[in-house]
């Protein structure tokens, strides 16, 4: 109630106080300091500190994924010695509502103060990590948020080990303050990784104005100057595509050997090593995975499907969509590299078939869709389900890439070479992030696919919601292309499972549906003891194949579920088709103009 005698200037100064003060509270950060100064106990050490609310209660969450992770790590699991205080150290009453979440009393006035630590025991690239040589934070793994207020600012503040000098990441800098670094929101903060340590830089370069910078931990021994000069190649074809670069610098944040890498707003964490760039193969495969997770800030963070954002940190985002989000980032990288003059049109075109090979060599394709391969990632996984499982799905990093080649080609057969799947991407860009500022949903990709053709794509799309097989011989022709899908038979016995060798021993590893090994119940990882009386060694097994008809029998001895079967096994013919892919012998102009444009990566028609 306001007091009736205040005088008109009192109550106008009263209500800028009181808005100033709102204001204040409403922009004032949430402030996280983080400590790797302990790398031995591999315990990340957090500080928050939560500007005061008018709630009764502060509800903290962690988050249970991180962006471009489309999995479920429970990063709370990983949170150990919680703690909350006043301002001025007072201990608040506090208690854990659900797995992921904390709720804390809060104080007459004046902010809250939490401290807790999280295990980083785990190298992985979506998973935080400390030891003696680095410290590498996925703030999502770190970071509580409170509840309703992802879109509040954050600041954080890195205190390395005392031997580290430095602290690289996307987020922008705080003037004047060391390791410490702003974000507008919970969003961008979850989205930009750091890694702290002695590191590595590359010579930086510019696209358009734009630095580009590439950090990393024990990044090997090569030309560093010429993997730059390649990346600037890279990171050129890719603006150019689009036309347009919506960042003010970017980073390539080197996380060490390994496997794996996450694209995020303006850098990606990638598992890197440099020491076998000198060798052809091994150097495109480097090149096209990091010209994947830089297509990425394009496709997926801002030409994205509608469901991908805002996201939810608790429950996760699913869509149909990520066979595009992903599977045609694939398909992207390819062509980058042969736009950027690193690939010829051969290895392209050999990196496509590969992915065909994969796809086609799956019986998952005949259960499962691209849109059920999406949808259910969060369960499969994104290469597919595992083990025995692997039979029943597929992966959208195969299928994905060759449906994209497929609806390319389409595009600009209708469009008669007009228009290509790149004004499909630039439309999505500018018309849904640009303008609108969200994500596109399957209606509207549809429709700018089939604005782009000219004519309605809905017997084509059907490759994408339903496991319609997919004819390659016709729309490959579109290009001036042949593909052999003549299954033939292959030399030797054929039992249809693969082998791991583990603790001196031979397991069956992937066992293929409706093989001779799946009919005689052999499952992975099952342990083979003996084959045809002999120690089995993976050497007997394939000896055995090169040597062995079709119809010659085998007799193994494994142990199944802790009990000794003796299985006698006929072998059978494999059938395979090669699915090798060559230019046909006299294309006609549209076809030549077609393949032209699509193997130098020159705009549709011009």
């Amino acid at each position: 109630m306001l007091n009736h005698y205040l005088r008109p200037g009192m109550l106008l100064a009263c209500l800028i106080g009181v808005y100033t003060m709102l204001t204040a509270q409403s922009a004032a950060p949430v402030s996280f300091t983080v400590s790797l100064e302990q790398p031995a106990s591999q315990q990340i050490r957090v500080s928050m500190q939560v500007p005061r609310s008018t709630s009764a209660f502060l509800l903290l969450h962690m988050p249970v994924w991180s962006p471009g992770y489309y999995q479920r790590l429970d990063y709370a699991r990983q949170v150990s010695n919680f703690a909350a205080t006043d301002a001025t150290g007072r201990p608040l009453k506090w208690e854990k509502t659900d797995s992921n979440s904390w709720k804390i009393s809060w104080p007459r006035a004046g902010a809250v103060k939490v401290t807790y630590d999280v295990k980083a025991a785990r190298a992985f690239v979506a998973n935080s990590y400390l030891d003696s040589s680095r410290g590498y934070i996925v703030p999502a793994s770190v970071c509580m948020y409170p509840k309703g207020g992802i879109q509040k600012p954050v600041k954080i503040t890195v205190k390395p080990y005392k031997a580290w000098k430095q602290v690289v990441t996307g987020l922008d800098k705080v003037p004047g303050q060391a390791h410490s670094f702003t974000a507008p929101d919970y969003d961008v903060l979850y989205d930009s990784p750091l890694l702290a340590g002695n590191l590595d830089s590359l010579p930086a370069f510019s696209v358009k104005g734009v630095p580009h910078y590439f950090v990393g931990y024990k990044m090997g021994e090569f030309d560093g100057q010429s993997l730059m000069d390649d990346l600037k190649k890279i990171t050129t074809a890719a603006a150019d595509l689009i036309g347009d670069i919506p960042f003010n610098h970017y980073t390539i944040i080197g996380i060490g050997p390994g496997q794996g890498g996450i694209e995020h707003l303006n850098s990606t964490t990638i598992s890197f090593s440099g020491n076998g760039l000198h060798e052809r193969g091994a150097r495109v495969r480097i090149l096209n995975f990091i010209a994947h997770e830089y297509f990425h800030h394009y496709n997926a963070k801002r030409i994205r499907p509608f469901e991908l954002g805002p996201f939810d940190y608790l429950n996760g985002n699913r869509t149909n969509l990520l066979w595009i989000a992903e599977g045609l980032t694939v398909y992207y990288e390819y062509l980058i590299l042969r736009r950027a003059g690193i690939t010829t049109e051969e290895e392209m075109i050999a990196n496509l078939r590969g992915n065909i090979l994969a796809f086609e060599g799956r019986p998952g394709r005949l259960y499962q869709s691209l849109v059920q391969a999406s949808y259910d990632t969060w369960s499969d996984g994104p290469f597919g389900r595992t083990a025995d499982e692997v039979n029943k799905t597929i992966s959208y990093y195969d299928k994905g890439p060759v449906v994209g080649m497929l609806l390319d080609f389409t595009i600009r057969h209708h469009s008669q070479n007009k228009k290509s799947l790149d004004d499909v991407m630039r439309t999505l860009y500018y018309k849904y992030y640009k303008e609108k500022g969200r994500g596109y949903t399957d209606a509207e990709f549809q429709i700018a696919c089939e604005a782009a053709a000219g004519v309605s794509l809905a017997s084509f799309f059907e490759y994408t919601h339903t496991t319609k097989e997919l004819d390659y011989p016709a729309i490959l022709s579109y290009a001036g292309l042949s593909i052999d899908t003549v299954a033939r038979a292959q030399p030797g016995a054929w039992l249809g499972f693969t082998t791991q060798i583990r603790n001196d021993s031979l397991y069956a590893g992937q066992v293929d549906w409706q093989s001779p090994a799946w009919e005689a119940g052999i499952r992975g990882r099952h342990v083979i003891i003996e084959i045809n009386g002999q120690k089995a060694t993976r050497a007997v097994l394939e000896d055995w194949l090169k040597n062995s008809e079709p119809g010659a029998e085998i007799k193994l001895k494994i142990i199944q579920g802790g009990i000794l079967k003796e299985l006698s096994i006929r072998s059978a013919v494999q059938r395979k088709a090669s699915f090798e892919i060559k230019k046909i012998a006299n294309p006609d102009a549209l076809q030549q103009a077609i393949l032209t444009d699509w193997s130098r990566g020159s705009a549709a028609g011009k």
